[in-house]
Formats: C-alpha cells, sequence, structure tokens
C-alpha cells in the first residue's frame, strides 16, 4: 500500500526585539519559508489566517500579552467609493499604471530612499541598501507583480514611451486565489497633494473588481499606531479575529 508524501511548512518564532509601531512594547513573529512548489498554495492558505510576506517568508505577529495587529482586507464589491476617494481617484488619473515582473531597478530604488528618507528615517528600512532592496522586490516563489505609476508619457521625436514619464510610485503586490496582497508601496513624497498612498490602494481596489476578486488585503492595522491607522478608512472592511473574519462599517 502506498503513503502520499506531504510537505507541511515548518514554523519558527523570533527572538524578541523592540515593536516599531508601540513604544515600549517587544515584538515577536512566527515564520515559515515559501519556498518549492508548494509556495502559491501555501501563502494563500497562510493570508488567510493572516500571514504576511517578505520575501520568501510568510509571517505573522506572535506576541506575548499583545494582539494589537489585526488584519485587514477591503471586500471590494461592498467599497464606498466617498466623495474623498472619488477626488483621490479624478487627481491621479492622468497617471500611468503599468503592471512589471517584480525585477529591481535603479530608479525604483531611488524613488525608494527618497521616500523612506522622507517619511521614515527612523524606521526598519532606513539602513536598506540597494542589495536588500532588490532582495525584497526579486525574491518571490508567488505570483507577485510591480505596479508602476509614471507621469505622463514623454514624448519625443520618436513617439511616446511604453511605460510613460517618471516613476513616481510603485506597489509591490501578490495576486492570491481570492484577492490581491499588496506587500509594500513607495512613493515621491513631494507630491503631497496628490495623495499617492491613498491612491494606490483605491487603484487596487479597481484592479481586483476588473480581475473578479473579492479582495484587497492591507496587512496589519494597528488602532493606536498613527503609522498604520490609516488603513482603517477604507470600508466597509473586514478584520481578523480570534472567531474569523468579521465586517466593520466604522
Amino acid at each position: 500500500m502506498s503513503v502520499e508524501r506531504r510537505n507541511f511548512p515548518q514554523f519558527f518564532i523570533t527572538s524578541p526585539a523592540p515593536c516599531p509601531y508601540l513604544s515600549g512594547r517587544v515584538e515577536r513573529k512566527v515564520f515559515t519559508h515559501l519556498i518549492n512548489q508548494d509556495a502559491q498554495k501555501l501563502h494563500d492558505a497562510l493570508s488567510h489566517g493572516g500571514f504576511r510576506r517578505s520575501q520568501n517568508i510568510a509571517y505573522r505577529p506572535a506576541c506575548d500579552g499583545c494582539n494589537a495587529c489585526v488584519s485587514v482586507r477591503v471586500p471590494v464589491g461592498m467599497f464606498e467609493w466617498t466623495r474623498s476617494f472619488r477626488r483621490t481617484l479624478r487627481r491621479n488619473r492622468d497617471l500611468v499604471g503599468c503592471e512589471v515582473d517584480p525585477r529591481a531597478t535603479s530608479e525604483q530604488y531611488s524613488l525608494f530612499r527618497n521616500y523612506i528618507e522622507t517619511r521614515h528615517d527612523d524606521g526598519g528600512m532606513a539602513d536598506m541598501t540597494v542589495l536588500d532592496f532588490s532582495s525584497m522586490i526579486n525574491e518571490t516563489f508567488v505570483n507577485t507583480k510591480l505596479i508602476e505609476y509614471r507621469l505622463p508619457h514623454d514624448i519625443s521625436l520618436a513617439g511616446r514611451t511604453v511605460r510613460g514619464g517618471e516613476l513616481i510610485a510603485a506597489s509591490l503586490v501578490d495576486k492570491l486565489e481570492d484577492g490581491l496582497s499588496m506587500i509594500y508601496s513607495f512613493y515621491e513624497p513631494e507630491l503631497q497633494d496628490r495623495g499617492l498612498g491613498t491612491f494606490m490602494i483605491l487603484d487596487h481596489i479597481e484592479r481586483a473588481q476588473k480581475l473578479g476578486l473579492s479582495y484587497v488585503y492591507l496587512g496589519y492595522w494597528i488602532a493606536d499606531s498613527q503609522k498604520m491607522d490609516y488603513k482603517s478608512r477604507f470600508l466597509p472592511q473586514e478584520r481578523l479575529s480570534p472567531d474569523g473574519w468579521k465586517l466593520h462599517t466604522k
């Protein structure tokens, strides 16, 4: 009698480290690797359970005595397009959004460094080198794309370029069986009037709708963290609780 062999993932716990979001707290994470032919299937399953991807790692907070990090996802069919959201869309309709393979470029890294140094110079990514950035973009065994957002096409004697003009925003995104998971986004910080961070989330909601997918996964929402609280604006949204995903309308 033959026995089917299955490769079950191994999970590990990180050492305690200072929490990057809540002062005085300590974080720990449980993680596993996404590195074989089952990576996409495992990624789908773990995402439903609140895990996030970083390179070839799927992780979830496992902090002693703290459950502040809450996984959130937007059910795109129910999303409320407020006047403010619609204005943000109109303000950025001139941008050229292009889906490309996850291959890091010097242009992307330059934009990333400008974003980090202006907005998050005290964060965990402040010391990322070009090699670290390349690893973040390139290392994936799952269905990953990079969405580049550019200013209107450059016009030259040879005609319009295919990708458009200057790169001003980018979003690394995974396609799951039921949605799009936004892994990391960055943008030109000087263009504050455009609301590029908000726009990219709205654009992914539209993309998910066109693809017939149900959700956009936004990662972790932390009510007491100013850096993360912006995610609560995208309503209705589902938040993962010990009893499963629960719908919140406010």
